[in-house]
């Protein structure tokens, strides 16, 4: 049966097409989680629990960042002070299939987005379509990148204050596996998703719904909500934070800059 075209479709055609949508994605995310089951080992032991060690590639950046630079305040991360323990008897079980779901969707996102284009393509106009190869490309760029920010910058950040943060020392800290687990994967999640930034303001200052006006009269707004979130994820030193907050600021102002080239592209369209 030959597709319809945009205009002949009904409603509930294009429940249909969403439909498929979410099935070709699910099924791509179901094979990469399968893909990675063979690499578990590694995946858990080398990449999951890697900032819990004191070997992790980002305490020891800051250790030779303090000894290059000679900071009076040690950021040299040594020592972890905390231990991992499982409390429920399918709680190994559960967060083994969760992360390797987490995994298969991370590596799949190229094609998620893929077929986010070809649904909304046909709303588009000849010259947009044209840009699928680069919308892709950058979307996925970005999101891998904002899953690496997630995975060395804010993992270890928050691992570090958690277990070094303490109220007595009468408390030592065991954290469940349920929440170590929930931190890596809000944090690479978050990461990359907020990484998408740029491309969703894209869309919402096509739709008109957002202008360069509306971003940069609430800049001061994202500043602060940025601030606190790194303060609430980093230890109390200046650094930290501020390793944090630059590359949330610069997506930011990239978002910014971006919503203005699509005014100024509108503007020429329609003059």
């Amino acid at each position: 049966m030959a597709k319809k075209n945009l205009n002949e479709m009904s409603f509930l055609d294009h429940l249909e097409e969403l439909r498929w949508v979410l099935v070709r994605s699910t099924t791509a995310i179901l094979i990469m989680a399968c893909v990675t089951y063979f690499f578990s080992n590694f995946l858990f032991d080398s990449i999951i629990f890697g900032p819990t060690r004191p070997s992790f590639f980002t305490y020891r950046f800051f250790c030779d960042l303090q000894e290059q630079l000679g900071f009076a305040e040690s950021i040299c991360i040594t020592e972890l002070p905390f231990i991992i323990q499982n409390t429920l008897m399918e709680g190994q079980v559960n967060m083994f299939v969760w992360m390797c779901l987490l995994a298969g969707f991370i590596l799949s996102f190229p094609y998620i987005l893929f077929e986010i284009w070809k649904f909304i393509s046909p709303a588009l106009y000849e010259q947009e379509k044209k840009g699928a190869k680069f919308f892709i490309s950058v979307s996925s760029l970005l999101f891998f990148l904002g899953v690496l920010f997630g995975y060395f910058v804010i993992i270890p950040m928050s691992v570090n204050f958690v277990a070094t943060f303490t109220v007595s020392d009468m408390v030592k800290n065991q954290f469940t596996l349920e929440s170590y687990i929930g931190l890596v994967k809000t944090s690479v999640l978050a990461g990359g998703l907020f990484f998408e930034l740029p491309i969703i303001i894209y869309f919402l200052t096509k739709l008109g719904l957002v202008t360069p006006e509306f971003l940069r009269k609430y800049w001061k707004y994202a500043v602060v909500i940025i601030l606190i979130i790194a303060a609430i994820v980093t230890p109390p030193d200046v650094v930290s934070q501020t390793i944090i907050a630059l590359p949330m600021l610069l997506i930011y102002e990239v978002s910014i800059l971006i919503s203005k080239l699509v005014v100024r592209n509108q503007k020429k369209q329609n003059g």
